[in-house]
C-alpha cells in the first residue's frame, strides 16, 4: 500500500512537471534582446528618478516607447545616455542636471526646539507628534528619512541637519519625495539662487521663530526684472528656468532687495562640499581646536 502511494505521487510529480514544461514552451515570450542591452547600459541604481519602477522598468520602455527619451536615467553617465541613445535609435539631447536643496536654515535662523523627541528615529513618525521638535512647524527635523532613501550616498545628517553631497547627488528625487514636510526640492545644478526657507507663515508669525525666515514681504517678487519669483502656496517659488534665461543682467535684484537675506547667491556647479551650515558652537568649537 505504502510502494503504491509513492508510485502515485511519483507519476503526479511527473505529469505535472511535463504539464509545465509543455505550458513553459507554448506560453514562451521571447525578450526583445535591446531590453537586456539597455539593463547593461544603465547603472542599475533602482532609484526612480527616471519615473519608472528601477532600471528594468525604464529599460522595457525606452525600447518600446518611441515617446520615452534615452536621456530619462539622472545616474546614468553621459556615454550612457549617448549608448541608450544609438540602441534604441533615438536623437538625446542633453538633460538638465539636477541636485536636491535643502530648504531650511535652522541655525541662522535660530530655530528654538520645542522638546525633546525619543520617539522613533524617523521624520515620517515625528513630524505630526505637535508640529515636530522644532517651533518652525515647517522645518528639517534631521531624522534622516533622505538619508535612508538615497540611493548614491548623497545625503548625511550633521547636526541634526540634512546636508546634501553636491558631487554625489544624482538629482533622482528620492529623498525630496522621503521628506514629509518637503524641505528638499530638486533644482538645476546651473540655479544662480536659493531660498533656504520652507516655512508657510509670513509676516510677524516668522519673525517670532526664526531670525532669517522669509515674512512674504515680497519685495523680491516685485524687483526681479525676469518675473521669476512668485509666492505660490505661502511659499516663496523660483522659477529657475526664467532666471536662467534672463541672465546676469539683473544683478541678483532679488538678493540684494531682500532684507532678511534669505535669498541667496549660490555656484552648485564649482561647489566641492555639502550644503550644509554648521551650528555656531560646533564652529566656535573647531576654531578653537
Amino acid at each position: 500500500m505504502v510502494v503504491l502511494s509513492i508510485l502515485a505521487m511519483f507519476g503526479l510529480g511527473l505529469v505535472a512537471s511535463i504539464l509545465l514544461a509543455v505550458a513553459a514552451k507554448v506560453f514562451f515570450v521571447k525578450e526583445n534582446p535591446k531590453v537586456e542591452a539597455a539593463l547593461e547600459i544603465l547603472p542599475g541604481a533602482n532609484c526612480g528618478g527616471c519615473g519608472f519602477a528601477g532600471c528594468e522598468g525604464y529599460a522595457k520602455a525606452v525600447v518600446k516607447d518611441p515617446e520615452i527619451p534615452p536621456n530619462r536615467c539622472c545616474a546614468a553617465s553621459k556615454e550612457g545616455v549617448i549608448a541608450l541613445a544609438e540602441l534604441t535609435g533615438k536623437q538625446v539631447a542633453e538633460a538638465e542636471p539636477l541636485v536636491a536643496m535643502r530648504r531650511c536654515d535652522v541655525y541662522h535662523g535660530q530655530v528654538a526646539q520645542r522638546y525633546e523627541y525619543q520617539g522613533i528615529p524617523s521624520c515620517a513618525a515625528a513630524a505630526p507628534l505637535r508640529g515636530g521638535v522644532n517651533t518652525c512647524a515647517y522645518s528639517c527635523l534631521g531624522f534622516g528619512d533622505c538619508v535612508e532613501a538615497c540611493p548614491f550616498g548623497a545625503m548625511t545628517i550633521v547636526g541634526n541637519l540634512a546636508c546634501v553631497d553636491v558631487l554625489r547627488c544624482t538629482g533622482c528625487g528620492s529623498c525630496v519625495h522621503a521628506c514629509p514636510r518637503n524641505v528638499l526640492e530638486l533644482i538645476p545644478k546651473r540655479a544662480r539662487v536659493c531660498i533656504p526657507c520652507n516655512t508657510g507663515l509670513k509676516g510677524k508669525a516668522v519673525m517670532e521663530i526664526c531670525q532669517i525666515g522669509c515674512i512674504k514681504c515680497a519685495k523680491c517678487v516685485r524687483g526681479c526684472p525676469a518675473k521669476a519669483i512668485s509666492i505660490q502656496g505661502g511659499k516663496i517659488h523660483i522659477d529657475h528656468s526664467l532666471c536662467l534665461s534672463y541672465g546676469e543682467e539683473c544683478g541678483m535684484a532679488c538678493v540684494k532687495g531682500c532684507a532678511r537675506e534669505i535669498l541667496r547667491p549660490i555656484d552648485l556647479l564649482h561647489q566641492h562640499e555639502q550644503q550644509c551650515d554648521k551650528p555656531a558652537a560646533e564652529q566656535e568649537s573647531q576654531a578653537v581646536a
